[in-house]
């Protein structure tokens, strides 16, 4: 066993509010920070070439600079956003991270460009953090979320299979009994990965990440306030960035393919709460302002790491910890999910909203349109947002 002691040391170098990165969260989240690596999760990886998807968003980034102090053969960085892509070279160089990384800009529905990189890369396992992720945009664009996120998947997972490697997704709490679009599309990303045998992580929200409600809060903070929060009764799972990413490289050891793993975590959080915690560690001489505004289209009040209907085991055998537990979720049959994701992709080609929904709830049965939705798919004369 080797054993290898790898820090957080954040490549996440330009929030809006520089402070965001002193903060003690641990104030914040009154609970025990959640376990670190064994050594043995390194062992697994360390060997192996790995490409990371969305390589330049908070959580990706991150996870590459960890990564690179594991001392791989290669380390292939695929990023879509030009600027992404830029800012992760800058901070890499700047946080004095070392070893052989490879800076792709490109997407990961390119078919010719994901097969370039597995033939003259070969990465073993990946790490698949790229997604549109924000809620009440993605209810605007619901195609693009389709396309994205179930279709780049499908299109990574197909390539990832067929040079046998093996796919970490990192999912997200609103996949559970989803009420947007971006979740409903999630949850389809979750059913192709773990079809084709790879892993599926759900987090919750991460404290401090690019766009999350903790830099919007402090963005609010800093212009004098008001805060605005949805809704007095709202609440979150709430985990650090450093949590994030142990927890990916717990679960990319994990030893049984198809499995689908979520955090223990011990509450949620309220919403509000944190908008306090900010307002008084940022501007404790000020008098900050909450404005409750209502939900937001594709909201909850609550998220959920597993539904009900999703038994849960623990997971403290593999990892020697109490971090994450088993979820045992519905799955559509291979033929099943093969034809339904032919029918929606079908209606995606013909820009067809409304056939799009009716495919996307069938491969999803427990998501629920947003009336937002629902009104821009009945308007089938206007142009739709693709």
């Amino acid at each position: 066993m080797v054993s290898r002691d790898v820090q957080s040391s954040s490549i996440y170098t330009d929030p809006v509010i520089p402070s965001l990165e002193q903060l003690d969260w641990s104030h914040f989240l009154a609970r025990p920070r959640l376990p670190s690596p064994d050594p043995a999760v390194f062992d697994v990886l360390y060997r192996e070439p790995i490409l990371v998807t969305g390589a330049g968003g908070s959580i990706g980034s991150e996870l590459a600079l960890r990564l690179s102090m594991l001392m791989l053969p290669k380390l292939v960085l695929l990023e879509a956003s030009e600027s992404n892509l830029y800012t992760l070279k800058r901070n890499w160089k700047r946080a004095g991270a070392s070893g052989p990384m490879t800076p792709l800009l490109g997407s990961i529905d390119n078919l010719a460009l994901l097969e370039r990189i597995f033939a003259a890369h070969k990465p073993r396992v990946v790490f698949h953090a790229a997604a549109f992720k924000h809620v009440p945009l993605m209810e605007e664009h619901p195609l693009a979320a389709i396309s994205n996120n179930i279709f780049g998947t499908e299109t990574l997972v197909k390539v990832a299979a067929a040079n046998n490697a093996r796919v970490v997704l990192l999912s997200t709490d609103k996949a559970v009994e989803p009420t947007s679009v971006m979740g409903a599309t999630k949850r389809v990303a979750e059913q192709i990965v773990l079809a084709a045998g790879g892993v599926v992580l759900r987090l919750g929200n991460v404290l401090g990440s690019r766009d999350s409600v903790a830099e919007i809060f402090a963005e609010q903070i800093e212009q004098g306030g008001p805060i605005t929060v949805t809704s007095p009764s709202a609440r979150r799972f709430f985990l650090t960035l450093d949590e994030a990413v142990n927890l990916l490289l717990i679960a990319a050891a994990q030893p049984v393919p198809g499995s689908l793993l979520a955090p223990v975590l011990p509450a949620t959080h309220f919403v509000s709460d944190l908008a306090h915690f900010l307002a008084d560690s940022l501007a404790p001489h000020q008098q900050i302002a909450i404005d409750f505004i209502g939900a937001r289209p594709g909201d909850k009040d609550c998220e959920l790491l597993w539904s009900s209907n999703e038994p849960v085991h623990p997971a403290a055998h593999e990892f020697g910890d109490q971090a994450m537990v088993y979820v045992e979720s519905p799955r559509l049959a291979g033929e099943q999910l093969g034809a339904g994701l032919a029918n929606l992709h079908t209606a995606l080609e013909a820009y067809d909203l409304t056939a799009a929904l009716a495919h996307l709830c069938w491969l999803t049965p427990d998501y629920r349109p947003s009336p937002a939705v629902q009104e821009l798919a009945s308007q089938s004369s206007q142009p739709l947002n693709l």
